[in-house]
Parts: structure tokens; C-alpha cells; sequence
């Protein structure tokens, strides 16, 4: 099963990092988000990525010709002009980099990739978001509900604190909380081949258009996570993730 990761945005809302690159490529703990997407996906057995490219997709082209330097330590003869890439890190990926165009809406950008995925299901993320789900469990309940697609509902964490007051007074600063009612998709979504028909014209949104019309024909199902999840929105969303790297267990690294 193939993974669909849209990568194309323009990422305004981060746009201290994303003016010089595409919001998938800002890092964390060194890496591209784009990176840490696809080490979690591969360590359920999902190599075969199709990145949904728009907002300098150069960028993102260029990072994976560049991998092999990138992740391995160098020998140069200089008189000879020979380099050897001795490997440090070797992923058994296979990676297709789809140009979909720089304002294409998200559900159209999904259609462009359909001569790659062809007629099976497959998996579709956001190149912003992480989260500990487990993804065989996510495909054995699409399987199980029969649908044409799964999304994954998760309970986002507040933005602020809160206080409790008494008589007027502060009594205690409370942390921030996950949201206790309501659930919104969280991305991590199966899909089958047959939402391709759903999708129509370059500004097809997935969100606003695909998604309500899997709704009103009942073909759309959801699987609940109330463990971690966590987005790139804004820089505060970047730090954040950093310091959770930093840790000896940050949630999302599943992988050896």
C-alpha cells in the first residue's frame, strides 16, 4: 500500500521558516518534518511514498537526490575527483515527487497522483502532522468498516491554560489540556480507489468537498486516537516538537 503525503502548501502561518522552504522541510531535531513522517510510515512496513509537491517543490526534489550525502560520511580524493559516499543511514524507500501544481487545492493534488497509485487503496497523510498511531490497526478498521475512506479523529491539545479563580482571585494556573468534546481529523487517513471519482477540476478541496461528500453518501468512517498527536502550525508548534525530540522518548519515534 502506497502513502500519499500532500506536501504542496503554501504554509503561511509558518511563515518565518517556510520563506525559504516548504513547510514539509522545516526541522526538528535536524530533520525535515517530511523525514520523521516517513520513518514512522516505514516503520509499519510503508516504504512506497507519492509526495503531493507544489510550494518550491525543488526543495523537496533536491533534499532526496541529495539523501545518500546527506545522511553518509564522505571520502574525496581530490586529484582524482572521485567521491564515495560510505552510508550511514540507508532507507528502503521508493519515493515518487508529483509536481501538482503551486495553488492546486488539496482533494485535485490527490487526483494527479491517481496514474501512481492506481486501483488500490491507499494510505494519505499531511506532511505537517505527527502522532503515535498505530497504522495497522488504523488499515484493520478501514477494512472492518468497509468504506471508501477512514479518517483519523483525534482530540487536538488546548492553546491555553486556564485559571481557577475564587472570589476574584487566582487560585491556581491549570496546564494545558487535550479538548474534551468533539473529535476533528487528525489526517492519517485509508482510502480506496473509487474517491477518485469524487474529485473533479484543479480546486477540489479534500477537506471541504471530498470529505462532505464520503459523509452525506455514508462512505466515510472514522478511527478514534486519544494518545499523541501533534501538528506544525506556527513556530510555537515547531518549538515545541523540538523539545519533545530532545527527550530520551519523544512520542512518534517508534523506529529503532
Amino acid at each position: 500500500m502506497k502513502t500519499v503525503i500532500l506536501s504542496g502548501g503554501l504554509g503561511t502561518r509558518l511563515s518565518e521558516e517556510t520563506d525559504l522552504r516548504p513547510k514539509p522541510m522545516v526541522e526538528i531535531g535536524g530533520k525535515p518534518m517530511l523525514w520523521h513522517i516517513m520513518k514512522y510510515y516505514a516503520h509499519y512496513g510503508y516504504n512506497e511514498f507519492a509526495l503531493a509537491l507544489g510550494y518550491k517543490a525543488d526543495f523537496i526534489k533536491k533534499y532526496f537526490l541529495d539523501y545518500a550525502t546527506h545522511s553518509g560520511n564522505l571520502t574525496i580524493k581530490i586529484t582524482q575527483g572521485i567521491s564515495q559516499v560510505i552510508q550511514k543511514e540507508q532507507e528502503e524507500w521508493t519515493i515518487h515527487l508529483e509536481d501538482t501544481g503551486l495553488h492546486t487545492a488539496t482533494g485535485s493534488r490527490i487526483k494527479k497522483l491517481q496514474p501512481i497509485l492506481g486501483n488500490e487503496p491507499f494510505l494519505l497523510t499531511y506532511g505537517d502532522g505527527l502522532s503515535n498511531i498505530d497504522l495497522n490497526a488504523l488499515v484493520a478498521h478501514h477494512k472492518k468498516m468497509n468504506t471508501l475512506a477512514t479518517i483519523t479523529g483525534i482530540r487536538p491539545p488546548a492553546r491555553f491554560g486556564w485559571m481557577d479563580i475564587e472570589n476574584n482571585r487566582v487560585k491556581r494556573f491549570k496546564e494545558k489540556e487535550k479538548v474534551s468534546e468533539g473529535w476533528v481529523n487528525g489526517g492519517f487517513m485509508v482510502m480506496e480507489p473509487g474517491v477518485f471519482d469524487l474529485i473533479q477540476g484543479e480546486n477540489c478541496s479534500l477537506e471541504f468537498d471530498v470529505l462532505n461528500i464520503l459523509a452525506e453518501k455514508n462512505q466515510l468512517s472514522v478511527f478514534k486516537h486519544d494518545q499523541f498527536w501533534h501538528c506544525m502550525d506556527n513556530i510555537r508548534d515547531v518549538r515545541a516538537l523540538e523539545e519533545m525530540w530532545a527527550t530520551s522518548t519523544p512520542p512518534w519515534r517508534v523506529w529503532a
